[in-house]
């Protein structure tokens, strides 16, 4: 009894499950919406800060033969100082200087040509290296022949440069690690410009100031071919580099300028600085690690000139962030029309133009109770016709209406009548009374004037009515192209044969009456 009750159960929840009928989940419809739009990022405009009169002592140095020891300095030096290095005044002659030195401060070392000390001595650019946030400092030198420079080492123990009394501190230098030289004159101070090694300070002159991080300098090395032999000739030319974040003009910068000292230094400065000549033209030793500085003059006031671009704001180019994408708006699902409902289209609003005082306004024509309604269409604006004033008195002008989509014809304008010349009929003649002329003279004949022909008037062109169809009109051909029927082929032979007929009874009698 159990089992079939259990047998019984399962067989109708078997029934009941198989009567079940699930529904699928109806989609969902993706709901669209605008996101509060996103404020635009403005950039700051670029103020470019003036310079300020600065003391610069301008002094002549005496450059030691061999390279000298390195000093550690705690601030960057100042921003490089314009200078206008004369003609070479013989051959051989090496521009020197034209830099910043440190003598208990940073001192300019003012340039000018000089001869090397030893046949085959060959000048050193200065050594300008971050490390650590000070700056590591080899002054300019003169080298024996076959000698290189070479960059201080990090296990090396480096003094630091003693400061004069009353000297202001100035800022570390502001960059990346490694070998620089000082920013281009105008630029805020604290900058570096990184360079590679033996690279003369004088080839910032004629870039434009630094106010940020980001300028540098890269080496074009030129050489030629000599005997299938590649020789590698001094540098000639350098590239600065630098984006327009780092530049005072909010320009980028890329460009080449020389290599060679007195030819950086003669370029066109964008900041003129003009650094003061020195008050003696005896040369002071140069500074020697664990000696006092020597005496030095009284410094004098640098007054920068700044062009007028760079006084004002400069707006920055900054990228716009982008804009979040999003789907485009769908428009919401219009109920269908629904069967026995026919949709009656809305006829369009239409501003009917203003007619001129001589062409009456045409009327739409309605349509009819019992004919379908026809969507409307709007009619081309007609365009207006010149007014032309006849000698008649105007008629008002009946036009018929014409169904849109075809122009009425245009009336041709009428020519105006010209007036016809008056004349006036001669009146009877009168004697001619000539007064005597003596004999070998003559009386001067009057010449008889031409009579004004009138002018024709062209009557008005008269419209020609179309000619009433024909029925049943052969083409017009000429007399040698006219194509004949049958029937008239059949009665053309009937008659030669009657004329041959004929002809032969009149010769049977005239033969018989002869």
């Amino acid at each position: 009894m159990k089992n079939l009750f259990s047998i019984s159960a399962v067989f109708g929840g078997a029934v009941l499950l198989s009567a079940c009928v699930v529904e699928a989940p109806h989609p969902q419809r993706p709901v669209y919406y605008n996101p509060p739009p996103q404020p635009y990022y403005t950039p700051a405009p670029v103020i470019y800060d003036e310079p300020e009169p600065q003391p610069v002592v301008s002094v002549y140095i005496e450059p030691p033969i061999d390279q000298p020891p390195p000093i550690r300095v705690e601030w960057a030096p100042p921003p490089m100082l314009v200078e206008s290095p004369p003609p070479m005044p013989y051959d051989g002659a090496i521009w020197t200087g034209g830099y910043w030195v440190w003598e208990g401060n940073w001192v300019w070392a003012h340039g000018r040509w000089s001869a090397p000390p030893r046949r085959g001595y060959v000048w050193c650019n200065p050594y300008y290296e971050n490390r650590g946030g000070s700056v590591i400092f080899v002054n300019g030198f003169w080298a024996a022949p076959g000698v290189s420079f070479v960059a201080p080492s990090f296990n090396v123990n480096i003094s630091v440069g003693i400061v004069a009394a009353g000297v202001v501190r100035g800022p570390r230098p502001i960059g990346p690690d490694g070998v620089f030289v000082p920013p281009p004159p105008g630029s805020h101070r604290g900058y570096i410009v990184p360079a590679p090694i033996g690279t003369s300070p004088a080839v910032v002159t004629s870039a434009p100031p630094v106010i940020n991080e980001g300028m540098r300098i890269t080496v074009n090395n030129n050489s030629r071919v000599t005997n299938n032999i590649t020789n590698v000739t001094n540098i000639t030319n350098v590239t600065i580099v630098a984006p327009a974040s780092a530049t005072a003009n909010g320009q980028a910068l890329n460009s080449s300028v020389p290599a060679q000292s007195h030819l950086a230094a003669g370029m066109r400065p964008v900041v003129k600085a003009m650094a003061p000549e020195p008050a003696t033209a005896q040369a002071i030793p140069a500074y020697v690690p664990g000696r006092a500085p020597a005496n030095l003059p009284p410094p004098q006031v640098v007054h920068a000139e700044v062009p007028a671009a760079l006084s004002r704001p400069q707006a920055r180019p900054a990228a716009q962030p982008p804009m979040a994408t999003q789907p485009a708006p769908q428009p919401p699902a219009q109920p269908g029309p629904q069967p026995g409902n026919r949709p009656v289209p809305q006829p369009q609003t239409v501003t009917p133009a203003q007619p001129d005082h001589h062409e009456p306004p045409l009327q739409q024509q309605r349509p009819q109770q019992g004919q379908p309604v026809q969507p409307f269409q709007q009619q081309a604006e007609p365009r207006p016709t010149p007014s032309f004033q006849p000698a008649a008195p105007s008629q008002p002008d009946h036009r018929e209406f014409q169904p849109p989509g075809q122009r009425a014809p245009q009336a041709q304008p009428q020519t105006e009548p010209r007036p016809m010349p008056s004349f006036q009929p001669a009146g009877p003649s009168q004697q001619d009374h000539r007064e005597f002329q003596p004999p070998g003279q003559h009386a001067p004949q009057a010449q008889p004037q031409a009579e004004p022909r009138p002018m024709p008037v062209n009557p008005p062109p008269v419209p020609k009515a179309p000619a009433p169809a024909m029925q049943n009109q052969q083409p017009y051909r000429p007399e040698g192209n006219r194509v004949e029927r049958p029937e008239q082929k059949q009665e053309q032979h009937q008659e030669k044969k009657q004329d041959v007929k004929k002809d032969g009874k009149q010769d049977k009698e005239k033969r018989d009456h002869e």
